[in-house]
């Protein structure tokens, strides 16, 4: 399957954090989560729970949604019922 919504998410996060210029250590301090966390989300190696979302939309000035936008990367496949 070559849609991974955890990968795109973690890019998404990298994506976001070097806009601000801010390096993951910057990130984990401005945020209160733990660096080693956050290098596991952004390797897309951590499902990440929909409060640590707000907290880090929060931290970055955007609004949760923007941490979604995967842009043409998303193409789901259509799910199995």
């Amino acid at each position: 399957m070559d849609y991974d919504p955890l990968a795109l998410f973690g890019k998404r996060l990298i994506e976001l954090r070097k806009v601000r210029g801010w390096s993951q250590e910057r990130l984990a301090l401005e945020s209160g989560l733990a660096r080693s966390y956050l290098g596991e989300v952004e390797r897309g190696k951590r499902n990440i729970a929909l409060i640590n979302i707000c907290v880090l939309a929060h931290t970055l000035g955007v609004a949760p949604s923007a941490l979604l936008d995967f842009g043409d990367s998303a193409k789901e496949p259509a799910r199995k019922k």
